[in-house]
């Protein structure tokens, strides 16, 4: 057999099955569709399982795929072993209800031993130890010696999840050679060592497992293969692991080149470079398909890779950021097979050197402050509290710190952890989807013969249409009267179902007999449009013509505001750059809401450039033109496509003039006059790297500019002008006045408390040696706290003071140890530290000087009540 890369491998297996009759697929996004049971697509079949089930009708009954994957329950072991990865790309041939054992059989031995020209005795095959009919078919069909098929158990070739489809498998097994095995008598195809490689899975699903241990067989049997493209690479190429194929070795090579190190030479900076070629590669893939950093689900796995990848490329003395750089190298060997990397290449690169550069500013001080943790702690448990306040204060990510712990034999308090965490939060995680909207989704079944509905509404508000299905109470019905809550299901319609941030029309539907107020409009899989509405008067039974009436007012500013997103996005690119991309939208007849990924709040100056760039659009009266053609005619268009989002073969494209084109099923106004103007009336943070502006368009730019004036009249009646001309002028006349009484107000407090000092020093007490003081200062701000610590600390080389000021319903702490007193152990960060988690807050600092902040004032005094106890025990 030749060595074959692995992008040629990639092509030989789809294409091989594409001469068998299968539909190739693009590889599904790695961001699971309709699915909460899964973080991250994790095989190649997780995208299908609504075909294998029957939910979903497959676009064809043989379908073949190279399938993105990501595992993460090993992410320790990642770099450890070069066996373990994050990222993978799952090979694999699927047949819904039509070929089963005799043909999967014949291509997989076809392919391996006719396409890669695999020796044949290289190769050995397992099965279920009872399937004797897929023994026949591989002996007397596919004509293998029966001495080369291993019949193993359930837990090997069976594939078996709980209830539902199931069945045995057959494996294909590559034998590299006695050099590679344990040396054992007993060695052969299942042994754990590395000589026997399994490279190929076939699953004949046959049985439809009830859970209970009864097997009843399917009527229509499935085929579900895997192969794991970078494990047939390892085989093909005479290599290990995945870390020395070929396109992964120009990843850890381009790291190489920048740490200036070699691999191989040192078994410790070799774990680095494997770390950070497997999770750059992972990274990459992830942001391409749409997965954002965030501190919880799958945005939480992406920082924790990119976090890993930043502090090994520390490990190996790289002193600056380069993860950006690397993930060129990654999209270069990838873009061929995955286009949507490239075509997001500035995006990916813009957020992984911004989340890079973000952590670098925590990291050292963050390893500085653990360091220092661990040299003080004196033991193998480090403490929990400390664990949050890095992760909590410096962005330390918990994860990191137990690796850099296990690598000093240490564990962490995670009970501990994991309590202050849920203290700190105490809220529910945000339901991912729309509850509203999902009910509805159930009412599927009871749709299942109904055809999908015929949508008119680009170009008709008003329509003609036949009752197919009335649902009410969760049941289907022939008929509904007056009061009756119902989703009417309609032939065709001209309301717009909710969709692509676009909310769904309302409006009316009338019969001969009915009158039926329509509240919102939604569909589901099977494209069932369904009226969410009420009957006002009358009866309204299935198989009834009626009459369907858009809000038109509604759906018209509904539109004013579509387009202005479109508007708002071309906006946005021009002024910051082509790593803006859409990250969601609502668009109503009130508002238009936009998030999109940016690294930083927009200036005055750029938001108005932006405002400016839409409204000279709208003012030039452009034309909108929307228009369906196949996908790589609009791409070839320029028309940009929704981040992280999959499309047919046939996209609706939405241009409008030279200044935008997008991918977009929403509605439009034909030309952007009909807008008005657009305003924009805030921008603000959704998340880490994601922006969102709220704009306003049309009559909605009237009622902002009616209530804004009318606030300014409010404002300068109450401060007693008599022209709103001049409320900007007294505005800041008030300003100065409040600021240069308040500089009066603190240098009054400051002089109080300087008087108290020197009364709190006589009454100073005395513990082990050392002088305590403590006292709460009202309305002290942290300045003032500071510079009082200072003159406590000065009057006696052992003096220990610890000092509250409260203001706004919170309290600063700040604590002060003169040298003596630190000398003999005590220290101010741990001593602010343990009050201020008295009194429901956290800090710490230094040494000799420390500051923190408490939530509780209840608790306060008791806090400070335990500052003579604290300092008895750090004495030596």
């Amino acid at each position: 057999m030749e060595w074959t890369g692995l992008n040629e491998l990639r092509e030989k297996y789809l294409s091989f099955f594409e001469s068998k009759g299968h539909l190739r697929l693009q590889s599904f996004s790695l961001i699971p569709k309709d699915d909460n049971s899964l973080l991250l697509i994790n095989s190649g079949m997780a995208p299908m399982k609504k075909y294998f089930t029957g939910e979903v009708t497959p676009p064809r009954k043989r379908v073949t795929t190279c399938q993105k994957c990501i595992r993460t329950p090993d992410i320790e072991r990642v770099g450890i072993t070069a066996r373990h990865g994050t990222y993978f790309e799952m090979l694999g041939n699927f047949s819904f209800g039509d070929y089963f054992k005799h043909e999967a059989t014949a291509w997989a031995w076809e392919f391996c031993t006719k396409v890669l020209d695999m020796p044949v005795d290289k190769l050995w095959v397992t099965i279920y130890t009872d399937d004797d009919e897929a023994f026949e078919i591989w002996t007397k069909e596919v004509g293998i010696d029966p001495s080369r098929i291993v019949r193993l158990g359930k837990e090997d070739n069976f594939w078996e999840h709980g209830s539902g489809p199931c069945g045995p498998c057959s494996e294909i097994y590559f034998d590299r050679g006695e050099q590679y095995g344990c040396g054992s008598p007993t060695c052969g195809v299942g042994c754990d060592c590395d000589r026997y490689v399994e490279f190929w899975n076939v699953v004949f699903s046959q049985f439809n497992s009830d859970g209970k241990g009864n097997y009843p067989p399917m009527e229509h049997p499935n085929i579900d293969t895997g192969m794991g493209l970078e494990r047939l690479a390892c085989i093909m190429q005479g290599v290990d692991n995945l870390f020395l194929v070929d396109t992964v070795q120009n990843i850890m090579k381009h790291i190489c080149r920048i740490a200036g190190v070699k691999y191989g030479d040192d078994p410790k900076k070799d774990i680095s470079l494997r770390v950070i070629t497997d999770h750059i590669r992972s990274t990459t893939f992830m942001i391409g398909d749409g997965v954002m950093p965030s501190n919880e689900g799958r945005g939480y796995v992406l920082r924790r890779l990119l976090r890993r990848a930043a502090r090994h490329g520390r490990l190996l003395g790289i002193d600056r950021t380069f993860l950006a750089e690397v993930a060129q190298t990654v999209i270069d060997e990838n873009k061929n097979a995955y286009p949507e990397l490239d075509e997001k290449r500035a995006m990916i690169t813009k957020l992984i050197g911004v989340e890079e550069e973000s952590f670098a500013k925590t990291i050292d001080q963050g390893l500085q402050l653990l360091s220092s943790y661990i040299d003080n702690s004196g033991n193998k448990v480090f403490s929990g509290a400390d664990a949050f306040r890095l992760n909590d204060t410096y962005g330390f990510p918990i994860d990191l710190t137990k690796e850099i712990l296990a690598e000093r034999g240490m564990t962490v308090d995670e009970e501990e952890f994991k309590r202050l965490m849920l203290e700190q939060r105490e809220r529910a995680r945000a339901a991912r989807k729309n509850a509203g909207a999902d009910a509805w989704e159930g009412e599927s079944d009871l749709l299942e013969n109904v055809p999908e509905t015929e949508f008119l509404g680009y170009g008709q508000m008003e329509a003609s249409a036949k009752v197919l299905a009335i649902i009410r109470g969760g049941e289907r019905v022939q008929s509904a009267t007056a009061g009756d809550e119902i989703a009417l299901v309609l032939d065709k319609t001209a309301f717009y179902a909710e969709s692509g941030g676009q909310v769904g029309d309302t409006g009316s539907i009338e019969s001969a007999d009915a009158m039926i107020e329509v509240k919102n409009t939604t569909k589901n899989h099977a494209k069932n449009y369904l009226h969410h509405a009420v009957v006002t008067a009358g009866q309204i039974r299935v198989d009834e013509e009626v009459k369907v009436s858009i809000d038109k007012e509604r759906r018209l500013a509904i539109m004013r505001n579509h387009t202005s997103a479109h508007l708002l996005q071309a906006a946005l690119r021009k002024v910051l750059g082509d790593h803006v991309e859409q990250a969601g939208q609502l668009v109503n007849e009130k508002h238009v809401r936009f998030d999109f990924t940016h690294f930083s709040a927009l200036t005055a100056e750029e938001l108005g450039k932006v405002e400016q760039l839409v409204n000279q659009v709208i003012l030039s009266g452009t034309p909108v033109e929307c228009r369906e053609m196949p996908i790589e005619e609009a791409k070839k268009l320029g028309a940009m496509a929704l981040f992280g989002e999959k499309y047919g073969n046939i996209v609706r494209v939405v241009t409008v003039g030279d200044f935008s084109r997008e991918f977009c099923g929403g509605t439009h106004i034909d030309n952007t006059a009909k807008i008005g103007l657009f305003k924009i009336v805030s921008e603000s943070s959704v998340a880490a790297g994601v922006r969102r502006i709220e704009g306003v368009t049309g009559a909605g730019v009237l009622d902002l500019l009616n209530r804004t004036i009318g606030e300014i009249e409010e404002a300068a009646a109450a401060l007693k002008l008599n022209n709103s001309s001049e409320l900007v002028q007294k505005a800041v006349q008030l300003s100065a006045e409040l600021k240069e009484k308040d500089k009066t107000i603190e240098m009054l407090n400051s002089k109080l408390a300087g008087i108290q000092i020197d009364s709190l020093i006589a009454g100073a007490k005395q513990v082990g040696g050392v002088q305590v003081i403590t006292a709460v200062f009202p309305g002290t701000e942290p300045d003032a706290l500071r510079a009082l610590c200072d003159k406590a600390r000065d009057h006696a080389p052992n003096m220990v003071a610890v000092f509250a000021g409260t203001r706004d319903g919170k309290a600063n702490i700040a604590a002060c140890v003169a040298k003596e007193a630190m000398a003999n152990g005590v220290n101010a960060g741990q001593i602010v530290r343990a009050v201020a988690q008295l009194a429901g807050g956290n800090g710490g600092g230094r040494a000799d000087s420390a500051m923190a902040g408490a939530k509780d004032l209840s608790k306060l005094d008791g806090a400070l009540a335990e500052v003579e106890k604290i300092v008895a025990n750090m004495l030596k």
